[in-house]
């Protein structure tokens, strides 16, 4: 039978607790409602609140069946916020809005990763921050992708701007800015020539152009995720890895101290410790006064 409970006064079925989603570290899917019930529930909510929210699903684990999903999925609750998104092909398109607790585990519970814009829902293509999203090209690791975000750090400092680092959940290295409200456009031209410039500051190190070929041992600094149509996963969500790693903010010492991969991996379990310690470090990107407008400059 499938367990009921009261979330905040909301009704929630649970289903299949005791399956084994992440069979590396035998974590059942409880286990991953737990992490965010009660782990993370207080530091995710704000970044994903006000945020239209797009699903990678995985309901049989990462080596089961993965899909995208932007819509509300069938059978979602009419208690659950969505709002209107602006998308070409269809003007009438909605996305759901993980408000609160109860739709948080809501979600959680059809077993996802949580992807958001770099706007709010009140001001559709118009980001309140700018990301950068390090990945590398194998051999290269998340140590080189250190090398880029401190380069892109200073950068970006020069520019009056501050930086904040998480890890991808993944292979790679987040990079987050918070700004005054801005037209999208603006941002991911402002992000491009950052990321030429990089590549030109680093050139055996960094690169701005997706082509494969050139992707080998070096970092591709990608700023198309600043589109308004892209979404990057959301701080603390679980990725749809082998294990259940968390796409995790990291400190400045961290990411200049990293000489291993593993430095820079951060797992379901870790987490609870991670915040008693440190509390949300990416909380500045909730703060207005950390915010600052964007450089001008040429397209």
């Amino acid at each position: 039978m499938t367990p009921i409970t009261e979330v905040e006064g909301r009704r929630l079925s649970l289903s299949n607790l005791d399956k084994v989603l992440y069979p590396a570290t035998g974590t059942t899917k409880g286990e991953v409602l737990h992490y965010y019930a009660a782990t993370v529930a207080g530091a995710i909510l704000p970044h994903l609140r006000d945020r239209p929210v797009s699903f990678l699903r995985y309901p049989d684990g990462p080596g089961g069946q993965l899909f995208f999903t932007k819509n509300p999925p069938p059978g979602t609750p009419d208690w659950v916020h969505t709002t209107p998104v602006p998308r070409s092909e269809d003007q009438a398109a909605r996305q759901v809005m993980v408000q609160d607790l109860a739709s948080l585990m809501w979600a959680a519970n059809l077993v996802v990763e949580f992807h958001t814009p770099q706007w709010r829902a009140d001001a559709p293509e118009t980001a309140d921050r700018m990301v950068f999203d390090l990945d590398p090209g194998s051999p290269a690791t998340v140590v080189q992708c250190c090398a880029v975000a401190l380069w892109l750090r200073e950068r970006l400092a020069a520019d009056g701007l501050f930086a904040y680092g998480k890890t991808s959940g993944s292979k790679g290295l987040h990079l987050l800015v918070p700004l005054e409200p801005t037209p999208s456009a603006e941002v991911s031209a402002y992000a491009k020539r950052l990321a030429v410039e990089a590549e030109s500051a680093l050139p055996e190190l960094a690169l701005h152009r997706m082509k494969r070929a050139l992707r080998p041992g070096k970092v591709f600094v990608d700023f198309s995720q600043n589109s308004a149509s892209k979404t990057t996963a959301t701080p603390y969500t679980l990725r749809a890895r082998t294990e259940p790693t968390v796409s995790a903010p990291a400190t400045w010492d961290e990411i200049e101290g990293c000489r291993n991969p593993e430095d820079l991996v951060f797992r379901a379990d870790g987490m609870a410790a991670r915040l008693e310690r440190y509390g949300d470090l990416l909380g500045p990107l909730l703060d207005p006064d950390r915010a600052r407008p964007l450089p001008a400059g040429p397209a």
